[in-house]
């Protein structure tokens, strides 16, 4: 390695150049990348739901119902006229109301009431929406116009449009308080003025070529697009500065910067590759799992560590011998105490912290699998924002309703009736639009409304479009799901299609269900190898593995406690990275602990050790925690907003471990620690014994 620090050293001018200039090209790419905020997109596409939606995009003109929209105080020809105007409007495929279900000319009160009250009810009127995916924000925000704010909408297409608009400017505010709040982290944190604007250039550097790169992918998720930026600033910041104080340390044991450099990097090497391949490797084990959006940030925030690696041991030196003497120059009083008491103190209550690390172990476990969760989006808006006030003014009139579509094969007029009849004795269906209920099955087709059939029937199936009296997701739903779906095998064995908001809730639960045991299994596997080859020790890897686990297990365990439900992709993307952003922690002190055991007592080592990495650990920690709560309190999207909450909380049960806990299990732990290292040494000298006895040989 030194060899090819040497020719970094010796090259920095060209490096530096090559690498601000892909930076500004990486700059205008990162425009190009497309981002999608629906959920659904990012089911697997052999799951029945997806299957369903595709077909039905095939078959018909319309797809499948995506918005509600109520009209307050209107009476039926007033909301006659609303429907002519949304069917207008760019984008909206169909629109659905009371006057497609029955007759509408004669008196509401001589209908069924079951039917007339889900689309008009006390002056209300609810039409269901159908708008195309490529024109959500537009056709949403045209609707709005027409409407007005005093009237209310909502459904899937709405929340994706409002999730892309509010989310753009939400980012924005959070990297640019999050970049404020860094920099005034690292003033305090480090020695020069100057370090914390070097130490930003080399992060923005990798942060904007990451997001550049990211048109490899053509289009990223929301969740990328909102948390991939400032996780990357808040995991991989601790690599520029361990390699910054190593710098400085080496510098006063030589004169020469370039090969105070180089000696900074051979013993930096090892901490900050074995802690970025452990974060990369926690990232990429969100590849593995069938909802799209875990390999999509997985992917991204893998690259993103990976790049900002190559940074630090190609780019930052480059940088810092370019600008040391203005860190020289800019250098002020540390504003950081020593950590020498706190190193004595820590070493004095690491039974007891012990104790009570296991202690709450197998609770915390567990309770982490407890929780309630939401799968969908229907939850992800609260009634502070516009969109989650018109969802709670549509309830509180009509209901918690949704739209299934059910395909079945044409022709067979007296099964589709007969399934028909079976459908409406489920009580959370109010109606059933298809050609048996308009017409009934001894109706010609040439009799029909031709605009009217088009709608009801393609060519090879026919549409039934049920209006269901169920929220988008929970235990009830889901049952119903089960219900019709064996009630349409009963009549169409293998030979039909259900979709809507509430069956993908029912796909996406299933699947992100299966997702669970297999990603964290893998993190947690291919981070264990990482540490056992890097650190030639086999209980190492278990009690730094051990130790990020159990801050995950508490970190997740809080919600239980709390009462609260939870997003459950939120859930399942924290285990990965909690374990990939905090392993670096455990790893820094393990590292420096090995190494300042080698000529202190254990003790002793305990101490220094502590005093040594505090500050650094401290900085990433505190950064990843503020960047987590930033997002967590900014962001309207409640999903994002818990992510956030998770990470922030997380960093802060891992530093606590890291720094009360993990101490007191290496000094337990220190002779099989030691024995380890004489083991490998005795092998090693066996094996040099045997290669100078077969070399004697030979001669």
């Amino acid at each position: 390695m030194r060899n090819f620090y040497g020719h970094v050293v010796k090259h920095r001018k060209s490096i530096l150049i090559f690498f601000l200039f892909f930076a500004v090209l990486c700059g205008f790419l990162k425009n190009m990348v497309s981002v999608n905020y629906d959920m659904n997109d990012y089911l697997p596409e052999d799951v029945k739901s997806t299957v369903a939606l595709n077909l039905m995009e095939q078959e018909f003109d319309g797809g499948i119902p995506n918005a509600r929209v109520m009209i307050k105080d209107v009476s039926i020809p007033e909301a006659l006229e609303y429907k002519e105007k949304l069917e207008e409007v760019k984008g909206v495929t169909e629109v659905t109301w009371l006057d497609d279900a029955v007759d509408i000319t004669v008196p509401l009160d001589t209908l069924n009431q079951d039917t007339v009250e889900p689309y008009y009810t006390d002056r209300n009127a609810l039409f269901t929406v159908t708008i195309q995916e490529e024109s959500r924000i537009q056709a949403v925000k045209d609707i709005r116009e027409i409407i007005g704010d005093e009237n209310a909408m909502s459904g899937s297409a709405v929340s994706t449009a409002t999730a892309t608009t509010n989310t753009v400017l939400e980012i924005k505010k959070i990297t640019g308080i999050a970049v404020m709040l860094v920099l005034l982290i690292l003033i305090l944190t480090t020695g020069s003025w100057a370090e914390p604007f070097i130490i930003l250039i080399g992060l923005g550097v990798a942060i904007i070529i990451n997001g550049g790169t990211n048109l490899i992918f053509g289009e990223i998720s929301f969740v990328t697009n909102a948390a991939g930026s400032v996780l990357q600033l808040a995991v991989s910041l601790d690599y520029s500065v361990f390699l910054i104080h190593r710098f400085e340390e080496c510098r006063k044991e030589t004169a020469d910067e370039k090969e105070a450099m180089i000696e900074a990097l051979c013993k930096s090497t090892n901490s900050i590759l074995t802690s970025g391949l452990t974060t990369v490797i926690g990232f990429a084990a969100l590849i593995f799992m069938r909802f799209q959006i875990g390999p999509d940030l997985g992917l991204a925030l893998a690259k993103g560590i990976a790049l900002s690696l190559i940074i630090v041991f190609v780019f930052m030196p480059s940088l810092i011998l370019a600008s040391y003497k203005y860190l020289d120059k800019t250098k002020h009083r540390p504003f950081v105490p020593s950590f020498k008491k706190f190193g004595k103190f820590v070493n004095k209550i690491t039974v007891p912290m012990v104790c009570v690390f296991l202690a709450v172990l197998i609770p915390s476990y567990l309770a982490s699998n407890a929780n309630d969760y939401n799968y969908g989006s229907s939850k992800i808006f609260n009634e502070e924002t516009q969109l989650g006030r018109d969802i709670a003014d549509i309830e509180d009139v009509f209901g918690q309703r949704d739209t299934y579509v059910l395909l079945v094969p044409r022709g067979d007029t007296a099964t589709e009736t007969k399934l028909s009849n079976a459908l409406k004795e489920f009580p959370q269906v109010d109606s059933i639009i298809s050609y048996v209920d308009l017409a009934g099955a001894e109706i010609p087709l040439e009799y029909l409304d031709q605009d009217t059939l088009s709608k009801l029937m393609s060519d090879h199936y026919s549409r039934m479009v049920l209006s269901v009296d169920a929220s988008y997701e929970g235990e009830e739903t889901f049952s119903l799901v089960e219900s019709i779906r064996d009630t349409a095998e009963k009549y169409y064995s293998g030979n039909w299609y259900l979709a809507g908001e509430g069956i993908s809730t029912y796909d996406l639960m299933d699947t992100v269900t299966a997702d669970m045991f297999k990603v964290n299994l893998v993190a947690i596997a291919a981070v264990f190898l990482v540490l056992l080859f890097t650190m030639k020790s086999i209980s190492l890897p278990v009690i730094l593995v051990l130790s990020i686990e159990t801050a995950i297990w508490l970190n997740m365990s809080c919600p239980y406690f709390m009462n609260q439900r939870i997003f459950y992709i939120a859930y399942l993307i924290i285990s990965s990275i909690q374990l990939g952003a905090t392993v670096d922690y455990a790893i820094l002190m393990t590292d420096r602990y090995k190494e300042n055991r080698q000529m202190l007592k254990k003790k002793d080592a305990l101490c220094q050790t502590i005093s040594d990495v505090t500050v650094s650990i401290i900085t990433s920690g505190l950064v990843l925690t503020l960047v987590g709560f930033l997002l967590g309190y900014i962001s309207t999207n409640q999903l994002l907003a818990q992510l956030g909450i998770f990470i922030g909380r997380g960093a802060i049960f891992s530093l606590l471990i890291v720094l009360f806990v993990l101490p007191g299990l290496l000094f337990l732990c220190d002779k099989l620690v030691t024995k380890e290292k004489k083991d490998r040494e005795k092998e090693n000298k066996k094996r040099m014994t045997h290669k100078e006895v077969a070399l004697n040989e030979k001669n």
